[in-house]
């Protein structure tokens, strides 16, 4: 048991040292290989059938994410860094909103939609949610 903590305390240590001698090399955010690409209607709905949704893109519109982030917004932003999507990165950009009709899940009958936010041809955020103004809020993933 000693030499196994002893293991785990080195690991740390070595770890610690990175973080202080390397800090620009170390990273919260996505790296771009781990982006999910969002440029063509394909990539969108493969993007959610991927996460078991059946959706049909019912409308798109131009939006700019907001540079400071009212409370509601940060709660969708968290929501955002649980799915591991970049929003935070793209405080105060342009973006595309596209909007979805999630076809394969009602529950207690409600219509239920699918956003993907798209910033750079980049998916930056998404949500499921229900038609009635979100009273059934999901992760898409």
């Amino acid at each position: 048991m000693k030499k196994r903590t002893l293991i785990i305390t080195l690991s740390a240590l070595i770890l610690a040292a990175a973080v202080t001698l390397f800090p620009g090399n170390i990273s919260t955010h996505q790296n771009p290989t781990d982006s999910v690409p969002a440029s063509a209607p394909s990539q969108r709905i493969d993007y959610f059938a991927s996460h078991g949704w059946d959706v049909h893109e019912i409308a798109c519109r131009n939006v700019v994410i907001p540079s400071v982030f009212s409370p509601a917004y940060e709660e969708y932003a968290r929501i955002q860094d649980k799915q591991g999507l970049p929003l935070r990165e793209y405080a105060g950009s342009d973006a595309q909103l596209y909007l979805y009709e999630v076809k394969n899940y009602s529950p207690e009958s409600k219509n239920m939609l699918a956003e993907l936010l798209v910033c750079d041809d980049i998916a930056v955020a998404s949500l499921v949610y229900s038609e009635d103004g979100g009273s059934l809020r999901f992760a898409v993933s």
